[in-house]
């Protein structure tokens, strides 16, 4: 994992990890008293950003296409106890924007209704030529948003709303959608994951379910696709992971189950690695890593949070380091190379946040950031 020299968001820690602990606030606040020098780096070297929603943040995501108009963009959606809510996309100005302070260099350049939070935001992985900026969005019913420059020049942007997909239009009652992954190698294919037991398998382009299967016992919580097209797992209420493929829905295989039977929120696979998937159960402050290879027994448990997790992402260019966050306040990156032959007991680099993080994303395009979202703020740190 290369670092910047010197670190100065997350913290190098070694072993008695606690007692070397150092906020970022101290770091930022000691950094700002200096006096600058002729080997000072340029302000946009800066490692960290902040951008100010006007509600609390709960869903977030990555762009995965380049924008000549900004260094990098994200969409945020709104955690809101009401029925209207709100998607925005936040870019960060280029570096030859000059006169912005660090933070100004965030922006709102699109703003959008949503009914209820987004569960879930995810952009279209199809960088091709020609295809269309979408981003899509669960909460009642799968939904696909058409960006697009509003030709002021300022680098703001347009949506329009592309489809509302809903595999049951007979009734006026909707399983709410918990999740859902778009496929990296077909993204014409979306899974959805809902209250209702099932997971919907989508075709974008025509907008209608492939499939539809009773993947759990109980509500299924989360779904991710493996490298290609076929395979994906799922995880539920019921405290298990399972694994499907495309070709043969007749079975699944279930990959672990939780101790108690605890539900198992969030499942992570390594695109790097696929036989390597994460997950985490409800109140739970240790990350399970799994071996599709050995299933049922975890390969690795993380601990070094001291209240429940809420995210865990793997490192888009690593097959080794995984990043996990929570209630603690605390975003942890872990180094996993040595798990076959001994305990990962320590993170490698830490970072802690001013309130309890709902979210944690980690850009695929650009690989060097990470960003987390904290009652209505997101940030976005270099490591």
């Amino acid at each position: 994992l290369t670092l910047p020299s010197p670190p100065i968001i997350f913290i190098c820690l070694g072993c008695n990890s606690s007692k070397y602990i150092l906020t970022i606030n101290l770091i930022i606040e000691d950094m700002a008293n200096r006096e600058p020098s002729d080997q000072e780096v340029d302000p946009q070297r800066k490692e960290i950003y902040t951008y100010d929603a006007p509600w609390t943040v709960f869903s977030m995501a990555w762009s995965q296409r380049v924008d000549p108009s900004s260094r990098f963009r994200l969409a945020i959606g709104s955690y809101v106890d009401r029925y209207s809510n709100r998607v925005q996309i936040v870019k960060k100005r280029s570096s030859s924007d000059s006169g912005m302070d660090y933070n100004s260099s965030l922006y709102k350049a699109c703003e959008f209704d949503h009914p209820y939070p987004c569960t879930k935001i995810l952009w279209n992985p199809d960088n091709s030529k020609g295809s269309k900026d979408l981003v899509a969005t669960t909460g009642d019913y799968l939904r696909l948003w058409n960006l697009s420059d509003d030709g002021t020049g300022e680098g703001t942007m347009n949506a329009k709303k592309e489809a509302v997909l809903n595999n049951n239009k007979k009734s006026e009652y909707c399983a709410p959608l918990t999740s859902f992954d778009w496929n990296e190698t077909d993204p014409n294919i979306i899974g959805t994951a809902s209250i209702d037991t099932t997971c919907t398998i989508w075709d974008v382009s025509r907008q209608c379910p492939r499939t539809q299967l009773v993947a759990h016992d109980r509500e299924v919580f989360d779904i991710a696709f493996s490298q290609g097209k076929d395979i994906f797992a799922s995880v539920g209420a019921d405290g298990s992971m399972r694994m499907f493929d495309l070709r043969h829905l007749d079975h699944s295989t279930i990959i672990y189950e939780s101790s108690g039977y605890s539900a198992l929120l969030r499942l992570e696979w390594n695109k790097q690695d696929p036989n390597y998937l994460a997950t985490f159960a409800v109140d739970s402050m240790r990350t399970v890593v799994l071996d599709i290879r050995v299933p049922s027994t975890p390969v690795a448990e993380l601990g070094g949070h001291s209240a429940c997790l809420n995210a865990v992402a793997w490192a888009p260019h690593s097959h080794c380091h995984i990043c996990t966050a929570g209630d603690d306040n605390q975003a942890l990156i872990w180094d996993l190379s040595t798990m076959q032959m001994k305990p990962v007991e320590e993170p490698i680099l830490a970072y802690s946040a001013e309130g309890e993080i709902n979210n944690l994303q980690w850009s695929a395009l650009q690989p060097d950031w990470v960003s987390i979202a904290y009652q209505d703020k997101i940030q976005i740190l270099r490591v």
